[in-house]
């Protein structure tokens, strides 16, 4: 191991509680332990993520969070025996791994509440409200300390919560603490002070207006957070440890409305100034630990940074907030194991929080502590699979129902959470597979059929494997993309897959009835409609390497072009985005973290954009459009750059015996490519 890393890899204390080394699995939806929005249970495969999590030396565990009061079906989580008594036979084969577990409790949501267009449509129709009241009581679960707009959708406000609620859930807190303190817990998390969840929600002068004793005064605005901890100690004793899961700062400029790195803002939430006074006022409440980053759903991508934030984005604030209290203090948020340590060595923090990397990789820690850290598999912060909650103008929560109901998947690990579908079986008769295409969709099918007893063969048209992947990783600040193609090549090189390069395989004939896995990828959509369109660079070229002037029309707003023109900007050219829908990233899949940063930095940055605007034409130094009223445009450019999507593009059609496998069978993102191809070699 790195020397430098060894700072990570000693012991600490929560209250009375040891912990074996600095890092910490953050709480992320989806790997809960008693269920997560469906009936309360012992959810075995959350247990098996956390316990594969814990034997590769996470020095403490945090499964996802559990309400309270579950939204599905109105539950209260102490309601349920059974499953802590399920827990407790569970909990020594926990323990046998060192590891000490926390689990996290929220009271809810409130106005940050993920609405969907199937909600809203219960919600605004009166008969279909009251008859899904008992599964979805929405005037319950998305009730705010005061009456405020939804995170999500204009259709659903928040109510204010009464007095009587708020003292229902303090005692809910209480009972639940006791349960899971008698099950064998080591401590719990309370969610939070944090994300503008709805205990934060109280404590933010822009969404609390209330004039009663959980209103108006530091004091009375933590007075939630405060009165929980203390009920807490009161039945499970003041030995029982109990974070906080705590934003240092909101980011936030108003409803909807976050604060980038670096921006010149006026803050509506909470500053530094306030968080230092709140983290003392939580701290003598009886908070043994904050669990710390920044932002709100209004600023979500502090807390759920894309890979456009900067690494280790919320470290200096962290930093700062640690020398407010003499308690632990966490950090969390694209942290970088070395700068980490660094961290815990000079005392600017005591702990560092990891969630993401664990999805894609549960023994990340070992290998890093074996000095293996190339046999990491990186998370590439893409949030496909495991937070995919995407909104733009117009939608509320435009998410897969699956999908809501399945967090914390992985888009580059299809077995994570998945181990009852996905999970490797050997093969009962080993077979040659040929597979067409080095991608990434080629290289994952490879992988999985070497480690089943397959003998898989790729052929590659070009001298390198990668696929489109090369000029998708090849924006500056995709770093994390180019690890995980570095990741496959390791594999296949450790894996000793046979690979042909430079060889274009047009008749699949030759294979002799062997099985064959077409992964030839998709080709550009050419505007061939519009006059001038052989002007145009296509994505995909510019990409790789192909030059651009000084300004840059970018045709297409979808992620693809919003991250082309993010890269110009960054180069300091100067891009114009032309996208025909009303917003930019106007599509399922893509997190709001995500889309949201790139909207709001095109905002900050002054980029041009313009929506519902359709190419007409492009001359020399200039393109033609027309507006939604059919108005022309003429817009000033020196390059234009073609970002019209992808069509599927295979060699054959399937059969019993050719598999199509990633975007040659229909183009969509890393995660549907990988996931298809693990399932395809798991096929044959």
């Amino acid at each position: 191991m790195d020397q430098r890393l060894e700072p990570l890899f000693t012991p600490w204390n929560i209250g009375n509680c040891e912990i074996k080394n600095r890092i910490v699995m953050t709480s992320m939806g989806g790997t809960n332990l008693l269920g997560w929005m469906e009936i309360n249970h012992f959810d075995k495969a959350g247990a098996q993520f956390i316990l594969e999590v814990a034997k590769n030396n996470c020095g403490l565990v945090l499964p996802g969070c559990q309400p309270v009061y579950n939204p599905m079906l109105g539950q209260w989580l102490y309601k349920k025996e059974k499953m802590y008594k399920d827990l407790a036979a569970w909990m020594p084969e926990f323990h046998k791994t060192g590891a000490k577990l926390f689990v996290q409790l929220t009271a809810g949501f409130g106005r940050s509440f993920t609405i969907s267009h199937v909600m809203e449509t219960l919600y605004t129709n009166k008969f279909l409200r009251t008859v899904s009241k008992p599964v979805m009581n929405f005037d319950k679960i998305t009730a705010a300390p005061s009456a405020s707009p939804n995170r999500w959708s204009d259709k659903v406000p928040s109510r204010e919560m009464t007095v009587e609620e708020i003292k229902e859930f303090i005692e809910a807190f209480g009972k639940t603490a006791k349960l899971l303190k008698e099950a064998g817990v080591d401590g719990v998390e309370i969610h939070a002070v944090h994300e503008g969840y709805l205990l934060d929600q109280f404590t933010l002068k822009y969404v609390n207006q209330r004039t009663d004793e959980y209103g108006g005064s530091l004091e009375n605005r933590y007075r939630f957070a405060a009165e929980i901890v203390k009920e807490i100690k009161r039945v499970c004793g003041a030995d029982f440890p109990v974070s906080l899961r705590y934003s240092v700062e909101s980011k936030t400029k108003g409803f909807r409305e976050g604060a980038l790195p670096g921006e010149n803002y006026t803050e509506v939430g909470r500053d530094m100034e306030e968080s230092k006074l709140a983290a003392q006022f939580l701290k003598e409440a009886g908070y043994d630990m904050l669990n710390c980053d920044n932002g709100t759903y209004d600023a979500w991508y502090w807390a759920h940074p894309p890979i456009y934030m900067p690494e280790n984005c919320n470290l200096e604030d962290v930093a700062e907030l640690r020398k407010a209290v003499d308690i632990p203090v966490v950090c969390a948020g694209r942290m970088e194991p070395r700068v980490a340590a660094d961290a815990v060595r000079d005392g600017l923090i005591d702990g560092a929080g990891f969630a993401r990397p664990f999805l894609a990789d549960q023994e990340w820690v070992t290998k890093l502590k074996e000095g293996r850290e190339a046999d990491i598999r990186p998370c590439i912060l893409c949030h496909n699979a495991c937070f995919n909650m995407a909104h733009y103008k117009g939608v509320p929560n435009d998410q897969e129902l699956w999908d809501s109901l399945h967090l914390s998947r992985c888009a580059v690990n299809a077995e994570t959470m998945q181990w009852n579908k996905h999970q490797i079986i050997p093969a009962k008769q080993p077979k040659t597979v040929h597979i067409i295409g080095g991608g990434i969709g080629g290289m994952e099918a490879a992988r999985v059929l070497k480690l089943r007893g397959h003998k898989p063969v790729i052929h590659e048209k070009s001298a390198r494997l990668g696929g489109t992947f090369i000029p998708a990783s090849a924006e500056s600040y995709k770093g994390k993309l180019r690890d995980l193609l570095a990741w496959y090549e390791k594999q296949m090189k450790d894996l000793e897959i046979e690979i042909h390069f430079n060889e274009t395989i047009e008749d699949i004939t030759q294979f002799a009835g062997n099985p064959v896995i077409i992964a030839t990828g998709s080709k550009p959509r050419v505007l061939q409609s519009v006059p001038g369109h052989e002007r145009m660079v296509e994505a995909c070229d510019y990409l790789n390497g192909t030059p651009v002037g000084e300004t840059v029309a970018v045709i297409g707003g979808g992620l693809t072009g919003c991250e082309i023109a993010y890269e110009l900007a960054l180069q300091g050219k100067k891009p114009v985005i032309v996208e025909m829908k009303n917003d930019l990233i106007a599509q399922t899949g893509v997190c709001l973290a995500n889309s949201s940063y790139l909207r709001e930095w095109f905002a900050l940055h002054n980029v041009p954009v313009y929506l519902e605007t359709s190419l007409k034409e492009v001359r020399e130094g200039t393109i033609v459009c027309a507006d939604a009223e059919g108005k022309e445009v003429e817009i000033s450019c020196d390059s234009v750059i073609s970002s019209a999507g992808y069509i599927a593009n295979p060699l054959t059609k399937s059969s019993s015996n050719v598999h199509l496998v990633g975007d040659c069978l229909q183009v969509g993102n890393l995660r549907t490519v990988v996931w298809r191809a693990y399932e395809v070699a798991m096929k044959i």
